[in-house]
């Protein structure tokens, strides 16, 4: 059976809502697209992901009741554990960004934020719904790592920087989350009020690479 987007009122309510919003760059699609080559270096915006910020200790009960809701949390600056459709990042020793699809936010009748706040309880901490705090964009193909590589001081090497791993830096001089989700795929966080800056400063990094070589 197929759901329609007028058979409840949450339905109805998500389609207002999916139709008043705006993503960072959504302007930016156009010049996204003609930038890429496909297997080279490719650019797209994956907006409207569901963030929630959590501030617990790891290892107390708090955090172990935050964690069943999440599926886990990070161990140590880098790693990211992912459970289903929620990806967990490590942002300092008590501080963790949820990453989860935009159905899972309450506005489109989802309830991670109410689940992660009713898990966290009286517990020291806070969960905070960063969902409109930051845009996601997604740089892969073989040339990516050198796109990232013209300004992120980082050492981005595989060996050194494998899949399935998070940090917080700076990107063309702007402070971003660089998550390396695949062996050529980047996804790249920056604030809201950054995205046209960082994702003009990456099409311009990938124009070398924007036609095929030539033999």
């Amino acid at each position: 059976m197929v759901e329609t987007a007028a058979a409840t009122p949450s339905n109805q309510n998500g389609s207002v809502v999916r139709a008043a919003r705006r993503s960072p760059a959504a302007h930016l699609a156009g010049t996204f697209e003609a930038a890429s080559l496909a297997g080279v270096a490719e650019i797209k915006e994956i907006p409207f992901q569901t963030m929630a910020g959590i501030r617990v200790q790891r290892d107390g009960d708090a955090g172990a009741r935050v964690a069943a809701v999440s599926g886990g949390l990070p161990a140590a600056c880098g790693e990211v554990v992912q459970n289903g459709g929620l990806s967990t990042l490590w942002l300092g020793p008590a501080e963790f960004l949820v990453i989860a699809p935009e159905n899972a936010h309450a506005s489109l009748g989802g309830d991670l934020l109410q689940a992660l706040t009713e898990a966290l309880g009286d517990g020291q901490g806070q969960v905070v719904d960063l969902s409109a705090n930051r845009t996601i964009f997604e740089l892969s193909g073989t040339k990516a790592r050198e796109v990232l590589e013209k300004g992120c001081s980082l050492d981005l090497h595989p060996r050194a920087f494998k899949a399935g791993t998070a940090v917080s830096t700076e990107i063309g001089h702007i402070p971003a989350i660089l998550w390396k989700s695949g062996e050529d795929t980047f996804q790249v966080l920056p604030r809201a009020s950054f995205a046209d800056f960082l994702g003009r400063w990456l099409v311009d990094g990938m124009r070398e690479f924007a036609s095929p070589e030539v033999p």
